[in-house]
């Protein structure tokens, strides 16, 4: 979605309908505040290029 703004408050509302999950008026604007971090952290991570002869591993090992 390059050169769009997302409106995170209709993502949420229209994904809820979607997902038929309710989400309380309480903790609404934290849900909405939450996808804009992951919105902003996502853009971060995609725009970090790696070279294509990087493999991903087959086990993750902490």
């Amino acid at each position: 979605m390059q050169n769009q703004e997302l409106d995170f408050n209709k993502y949420v509302e229209q994904a809820a309908l979607l997902l038929d999950l309710p989400i309380n008026d309480e903790y609404y604007e934290g849900v909405v505040a939450n996808f804009a971090r992951i919105q902003a952290i996502a853009q971060l991570v995609n725009s970090f290029s790696l070279p294509a002869e990087v493999e991903a591993a087959p086990v993750f090992e902490p």
